[in-house]
Formats: structure tokens, C-alpha cells, sequence
């Protein structure tokens, strides 16, 4: 058996709303928004193995496409924060989040006034691609890569 599709990736953070906006101005559709709690949320191999949850998620969607990204803000139990911040490109763990766009400075123009900035510099390969990293709302990485040619 084959995989089928990969349907997302979740981002746990502490200010739901910027993170969203951030997002959205990205490109991508808010495509809900809901409190998460109950004894269903809580049992192991369900949904999250914890106890006691509360939480509110939004899953975010690439328009027209498959894949998003799924945000979870808990109330209950408290989100731990990973050590340092921001973490290095070593850190174990999911570092960032790529996305292929059409305009990559119109893209991180309108990502500056989310709180985006540069990590590194905008690089261009060859007549390939262009390429940069920028950190955002929470210091979540996300990478933006515009096809040349």
C-alpha cells in the first residue's frame, strides 16, 4: 500500500489569530475553526494522548490544492516552549514549512507586516529558482521558493 496524499502538518502556538493572519496572507483559506476538549481528545491513540485538553484548532488549506497546515492552541494543559529560542537549523525536530509561490518579493512584502523577516538573505540559483527563508509570528520557519524561467 501506497501512500495517497500527505493532509497536513500541525504548528502548536500561543496567539492563534496572528499565526492565522499570517497564513492567510501567505495564500492560504482559513478553512475552520473549532474548541477541541472532551474525553474523546484525551485518549491515547485517538486524537492526542493528553489529559484534560482544551485547545482550539484551525486547519488552514492551500487553495485549490491538497495539503495544509493544522494550528492547535492549548489552554489546558499549557503548551511547553522548545529551548532556545529560536532554535538553530540543527534542532531536532520539524524546522520549517516550504511553499512554491508565483512572486517572491510581493511575498515576503506582505508578510513583514505579520511580524515576517528574513533568515539569511534571498538567494537566486542559476536561472533555476529563487530561494529564501522567512521566520514569522512565533518564530515558525517557513521557506518560499519561486521557479525561474
Amino acid at each position: 500500500m501506497a501512500i495517497r496524499r500527505m493532509d497536513n502538518v500541525l504548528i502548536v502556538v500561543e496567539d492563534l489569530d496572528a499565526v492565522i493572519a499570517f497564513f492567510v496572507e501567505l495564500g492560504m483559506e482559513l478553512e475552520g475553526r473549532a474548541p477541541i476538549e472532551g474525553r474523546w481528545a484525551e485518549q491515547a491513540g485517538c486524537v492526542i494522548g493528553l489529559e484534560g485538553v482544551r485547545q482550539e484548532v484551525a486547519m488552514l488549506r492551500i487553495p485549490g490544492g491538497v495539503g495544509g497546515i493544522e494550528l492547535a492552541m492549548f489552554h489546558t494543559p499549557q503548551a511547553i516552549s522548545a529551548e532556545p529560542k529560536p532554535a538553530p537549523a540543527n534542532t531536532l525536530g520539524i524546522r520549517r514549512v516550504m511553499f512554491a509561490v508565483d512572486d517572491i518579493d510581493d511575498v515576503i512584502a506582505r508578510l513583514r507586516p505579520h511580524g515576517a523577516e528574513l533568515v539569511g538573505t534571498l538567494e537566486q540559483y542559476d536561472d533555476t529558482y529563487r530561494l529564501c527563508y522567512v521566520r514569522g509570528p512565533e518564530g515558525i520557519v517557513v521557506g518560499l521558493a519561486q521557479q525561474l524561467g
